[in-house]
């Protein structure tokens, strides 16, 4: 398990792996390409996204989080969002 923050930015993202995160603080807009609306994740969500996804991540406030890539077997059963192309 690995630990990620940034401040209120936007960039775009692509997964080379399957990530999933659980968000300490923060509130995000996350827009897959190719689609106009995004789903908000935020401080207490657990969010698991696809291996080749590719987004936008629109940081409203500042995000800590804490991430893991590849298969997780214990967190593959507790997926609250699972944000897909």
């Amino acid at each position: 398990m690995s630990r990620w923050g940034c401040p209120p930015s936007k960039f775009p993202w692509t997964y080379s792996d399957k990530e999933t995160c659980y968000l300490l603080e923060g509130k995000v807009k996350v827009y897959p390409d190719g689609s106009n609306e995004g789903v908000e994740i935020g401080a207490g969500d657990l969010v698991v996204f696809p291996k080749g996804m590719s987004c936008t991540w629109d940081v409203s406030v500042g995000v800590d989080k804490h991430y893991k890539f590849g298969n997780w077997n214990v967190v593959t059963q507790l997926d609250v969002y699972d944000i897909v192309r």
